[in-house]
């Protein structure tokens, strides 16, 4: 029991580095190869990529705030969260495999966005989809694995509605 308990944590910890890892190699490569506010067709109007410094929260949200009140809001709040939800999922030993790797997605995705904002007081993004009447805001791989983390919760919290969050 002990093992299968060792080897989920070690999976918790995996997804999180790679999607920390994942998120943090495109940013770079965007910031080295895309010119700022550049919009370059991939798939026609359907899938373009930018490169976009967010100073906010998604989609801008907090861009405006005085410098303290974004330091605590957009930085010291996330760490403790994060840390929490971290300590948390490793420690939760009877909580669903499925679960553990969404939460573990969250994780890592704060932590990449979080990581930007720490080093260079923006996030950086890049990926804008349009098709027909759908358009994105303009995101990255962070908030890719975020939303991934967040549709498999709900998912299973519907799925499996006795299930320990």
């Amino acid at each position: 029991m002990q093992f299968t308990k060792l080897i989920k944590r070690i999976l918790i910890i995996l997804v999180v580095i790679l999607n920390i890892g994942c998120d943090q190699i495109s940013k770079n490569i965007v910031r080295k190869n895309v010119i700022p506010e550049d919009y370059i067709q991939v798939f026609g109007d359907n899938f373009i990529l930018t490169n976009v410094e967010n100073t906010g929260a998604m989609l801008g949200f907090g861009e405006n705030l005085p410098p303290i009140f974004k330091l605590i809001i957009l930085q010291g709040i996330p760490v403790l969260v994060l840390l929490v939800l971290l300590y948390r999922t490793l420690l939760k030993t009877h909580l669903n495999t499925v679960l553990a790797i969404a939460f573990a997605f969250v994780i890592g995705g704060g932590i990449g966005n979080l990581i930007d904002r720490i080093l260079y007081n923006s996030v950086t993004d890049f990926f804008l989809i349009k098709f027909s009447f759908i358009k994105t805001g303009i995101f990255n791989m962070a908030d890719v694995s975020v939303t991934i983390g967040a549709l498999l919760i709900i998912f299973i919290s519907i799925r499996y509605k006795n299930i320990e969050i």
